[in-house]
């Protein structure tokens, strides 16, 4: 069955005094897009995540919004980040040199900085950390996985209808484009009927004129190989893999053929069965840009 690139999966890990929140919402994409949003004490975790949400998900593009919640208490005392600071001294000394500021580089501002002071309770170890994170994280790529397995179901069924509707539209045209050669020479021999007392034509010209509009107009190839494609199509909506770009491909293909089909009909029913095939294979072109 296939997945949507739509979904939204939620997830939570608790480390003392310490709430881990992992939030996923996922759009439709052409290839896979990972964006993640952290405290900056959990950026070291972002190419981590990125490769585990790409892994899973596979295509779309997908926002990851970590959050992180202290449980705050009497007893809890408050602590400086020590790496974090020493780095942010860096930067503003190298800001000093770089414009050539002088005076001392205040407490005040280096204590504004967020995670410089936390908790005492909110120290959690670097391993520790890392589990939980991972923890959430794989709760919320289930409940995105099962939503968009859920939007896939949906789409599916849709996908299935239109497919048909294409297919009976296609197998009127199949029914009609033996005929139209013959409507053809009809038409042609009335008008040099209508045409003799002025007109001296050959019989056997008029034979081979029929026969050159009849190859022209021959579109069983055409109906073949859009024939074929419907059957692949088919075969890839009951797969579980990924199958949206195959399914693209597919979609441009049958575009083609419709559009061959149109060129070489020179019938006005035939022309009237295409515009009808080319209006639902939109909506299946659409529907496809949300498949996985």
């Amino acid at each position: 069955m296939i997945s949507s690139m739509t979904g939204y999966g939620k997830g939570n890990a608790a480390l003392g005094a310490v709430t881990i929140q992992v939030e996923i919402k996922t759009l439709n994409h052409r290839f896979c897009d990972v964006s993640v949003k952290a405290p900056r004490g959990l950026l070291w975790l972002e190419n981590d995540l990125r490769r585990k949400v790409s892994e899973t998900l596979l295509r779309g593009k997908a926002d990851v919004f970590i959050s992180q919640e202290f449980a705050g208490g009497g007893e809890s005392l408050p602590q400086w980040n020590r790496a974090l600071a020493c780095r942010y001294m860096e930067i503003f000394s190298e800001m000093k040199k770089e414009f050539r500021l002088e005076g001392e580089i205040p407490l005040s501002l280096l204590a504004a900085q967020k995670d410089i002071i936390l908790l005492e309770s909110a120290l959690v170890d670097t391993q520790e950390m890392k589990t939980g994170v991972g923890i959430a994280l794989e709760q919320a790529l289930a409940a995105v996985q099962n939503m968009r397995r859920t939007e896939g179901a949906a789409l599916s069924v849709d996908l299935w209808q239109r497919l048909d509707a294409l297919k009976g539209f296609v197998d009127l045209v199949a029914e009609k484009a033996p005929l139209v050669p013959g409507e053809w020479r009809q038409k042609l021999l009335e008008r040099l009927q209508r045409l003799a007392a002025d007109l001296d034509y050959d019989p056997q010209r008029a034979a081979q004129e029929v026969a050159l509009f009849a190859d022209r107009c021959d579109i069983s190839e055409e109906i073949s190989r859009l024939r074929s494609h419907f059957s692949q199509f088919s075969a890839l909506l009951e797969s579980s893999e990924a199958v949206g770009r195959q399914l693209d491909f597919l979609v441009q293909e049958m575009g083609r053929e419709i559009n061959t089909i149109g060129s070489k009909g020179n019938d006005s029913d035939l022309s009237r069965l295409v515009v009808l095939a080319k209006a639902e294979l939109e909506k299946i072109r659409e529907q496809v840009q949300n498949v996985v």
